[in-house]
């Protein structure tokens, strides 16, 4: 079921949701995971995350495939589309449920809401036609994990996350396990993303743990903010990168990524700046914290 690995080993990832078109924290995002593939020779993938339909905008998806070649970040295999693969998500959940490890529940966001939203038992007063189906997480599941970046991550999941949902009740896969089992499916053996998805990986660990499937290496990179200090993707500064312009693009997402300027100066070219890129990326200097646009120049 798995492609086999690079001669390497290595086996990473960018996966944009078609929400909207490539931005500049997405392009950060795709060109930091493919420096650290090529930096250690192994493969990179782009996987479209197509899972929520009343989110997506219509040619999102094919505009930022086509950013991103226009990027010079191009896939070493055929692109990915999770809306082709609920098979291998029913399998999984399937398993799950049988395990006794997933659960159906009828619970709605109100029910939830005296409880901040963390579910630790069913509070519902009656049943719904279309229950959503979560994780049961028992208590004193904590998870710790070293990130490439961050360092040290811990997280009680119980406590402060609760039982998360695999399925929605609106019939629609959830985030968390659709990730899960695509990266194993893919050989995934590093998940380099943006520093928004950090909470999420202590969920992805448990879930690697129920379906016994093997735990990647995390690196989240760090976000690009607006002025209002939101996350770009969230905010009215997020307009989508250039394509006509790659080059322009590159550099200050090489920038962005705290790499010295003078490693790719003087590239007029996309595939120019790409080698020199890769052969002077230094993954030590990726500095940790956020950063608005006006304080990247």
């Amino acid at each position: 079921m798995t492609t086999p690995p690079a001669p390497s080993g290595y086996r990473g990832r960018f996966a944009p949701s078609p929400t909207g078109d490539l931005h500049f924290g997405s392009l950060l995002a795709a060109f930091g995971s493919w420096l650290l593939a090529r930096r250690a020779g192994g493969r990179w993938l782009v996987r479209v995350e197509d899972l929520d339909p009343p989110r997506e905008v219509a040619g999102a998806a094919r505009r930022q495939l086509d950013a991103l070649h226009a990027f010079g970040l191009v896939p070493d295999e055929e692109v990915a589309w999770q809306s082709d693969r609920s098979d291998l998500y029913e399998t999984a959940l399937a398993r799950l449920l049988r395990d006794g490890n997933a659960f159906f529940c009828h619970c709605s966001r109100a029910d939830l809401a005296s409880v901040s939203g963390i579910h630790r038992a069913c509070v519902t007063r009656q049943p719904r036609p279309d229950p959503a189906v979560r994780l049961r997480v028992p208590d004193g599941s904590v998870v710790a994990f070293e990130d490439a970046i961050r360092g040290h991550v811990e997280q009680d999941v119980a406590s402060e996350v609760g039982d998360f949902v695999l399925k929605r009740a609106d019939g629609f896969w959830a985030y968390q396990l659709a990730v899960v089992v695509d990266d194993a499916e893919q050989g995934i053996t590093d998940v380099v993303r943006g520093a928004d998805l950090l909470d999420s990986t202590p969920r992805q660990i448990l879930l690697q743990r129920a379906l016994d499937l093997p735990t990647p290496r995390y690196a989240h990179l760090p976000l690009v903010l607006g002025p209002d200090g939101r996350k770009l993707s969230k905010s009215d500064a997020a307009q989508p990168v250039d394509p006509s312009h790659p080059v322009a693009g590159l550099r200050a997402a090489w920038a962005r990524l705290g790499q010295a300027p003078a490693a790719i100066a003087g590239e007029r070219d996309v595939p120019g700046l790409l080698a020199r890129a890769v052969a002077g990326f230094d993954p030590a200097l990726i500095p940790a914290q956020a950063a608005r646009p006006h304080e990247m120049s």
